[in-house]
């Protein structure tokens, strides 16, 4: 059974007022930005593509991923996720929004995106992302419909099986984005697509769990705490992966000689990213979160929520520093104009760029958090996308009855 929450606590009000805020401040930024031009942040003509560039594309990765645990239970047919399947598809559709309304307010002029929706240039993967996006959220939507009208639940397998394919091919193109930016050495590669991939599985379950312990806590329904431990294996899954493909991507740079400038920034020489890349990314978003989901001192203790809140919280800060990383840093390394030759002139021509995140573009893209987390919010006041209790859920992958009322 499911059922909404009542929406009249205290901590409810609070928790809608912060993110209340947090979404004006970022529009009142959104309008100065517009206002006096970008010239006022930190971008410039050499970092076109700043911190409200980095939120928006961490929450469209993760959104994809997000949809995986629904996709698990209807498409991979694990019984035991089915309940959490209206919650993750909530989500989804909240992530992206999130993040779509912080890339159409960092445009500059918002007002284009009718050229972009009008106009296509279908040799772009920018253009094929429009419909990506918006494909997204029509696929996502009706597998959210056929979930919660029992007339339709005999369709979720085949909305799953669509929705999961379409996530896979944004995510590709997400990826692609970079991966055909061959004027950006950092960015050249074909393993961007399968590493946005990974990156999209591992924050976009953070994220779901993450809010899953909070609905749960905030409206007092209990939690199987055997359900949460393979969640968090899973998320533990999820991070080697991304580990792995980052590995391979630097490796195989490496061995590419033209490359060999852009990864010694990275990884030896490019002070603040190298600092994300091996501290923050690798160390406190990867092999920290492995530890505390497979190696703790205890990891079949009782109650595993604060150690899997912790693996969440750290996957998601890791997962932001590895986005800017890519997004800022492979920018920060000069375009390589004319390869072989010595380039000299006062446009910069050859320098590492310089960057520093400004207010006002920190503000929108926390706007974005803060507007996904009120969808989310009156999402589950309004309709019935939290089950009545996941205590009693069946473990047994033999038990095929759905529990929609």
């Amino acid at each position: 059974m499911y059922s909404e929450i009542e929406g009249k606590s205290t901590k409810f009000r609070l928790l809608a007022a912060i993110l209340g805020a947090v979404l004006l401040a970022g529009l009142i930024a959104a309008m100065y930005m517009e206002h006096y031009g970008h010239y006022i942040t930190g971008m410039s003509n050499q970092i076109v593509w700043g911190t409200p560039h980095v939120f928006a594309i961490f929450l469209i990765i993760a959104a994809s991923g997000a949809l995986n645990v629904a996709s698990i239970g209807t498409v991979f047919g694990k019984t035991m996720y089915k309940p959490l399947g209206r919650l993750s598809g909530l989500l989804a559709l909240a992530l992206l929004v999130g993040g779509l309304a912080v890339l159409v307010l960092d445009l500059g002029r918002p007002d284009r995106l009718i050229v972009a929706m009008t106009t296509y240039n279908f040799r772009s993967i920018f253009a094929w992302n429009i419909f990506l996006y918006i494909g997204f959220i029509v696929v996502v939507a009706i597998y959210l419909w056929v979930q919660m009208e029992r007339r339709m639940n005999r369709y979720a397998k085949a909305a799953g099986m669509v929705a999961f394919l379409w996530r896979l091919v944004l995510t590709t193109g997400t990826g692609s984005i970079f991966g055909f930016l061959v004027a950006r050495e950092a960015y050249d590669s074909a393993i961007m697509a399968p590493l946005f991939i990974a990156m999209s599985f591992s924050f976009g379950l953070a994220a779901y769990i993450l809010v899953l312990l909070a609905a749960c806590r905030g409206s007092e329904r209990e939690l199987n705490n055997e359900l949460l431990r393979r969640l968090g294996r899973l998320l533990g899954v999820f991070v080697a992966v991304v580990l792995y493909f980052t590995t391979v991507q630097h490796l195989t740079n490496l061995y590419a000689a033209e490359h060999i400038g852009v990864e010694r920034f990275i990884l030896l020489d490019g002070g603040i990213y190298t600092v994300l890349f091996w501290a923050v990314q690798v160390a406190a978003g990867g092999f920290l979160p492995l530890l505390l989901l497979f190696y703790a001192p205890n990891p079949n203790s009782a109650n595993p929520v604060r150690r899997i809140t912790l693996a969440c919280m750290l996957v998601i800060v890791g997962g932001f520093a590895q986005v800017y990383v890519i997004v800022i840093g492979g920018q920060a390394w000069p375009l390589n104009l004319f390869p072989g030759m010595e380039v000299s002139s006062s446009f910069y021509d050859g320098a590492i760029a310089s960057y520093a995140p400004s207010l006002p573009e920190i503000g929108l893209g926390l706007a974005g958090v803060a507007l996904a987390g009120l969808i989310v919010l009156f999402g589950i006041k309004i309709l019935r996308f939290l089950p009545a209790t996941l205590a009693a859920v069946s473990l047994d992958p033999k038990v095929t009855r759905d529990s929609t009322p």
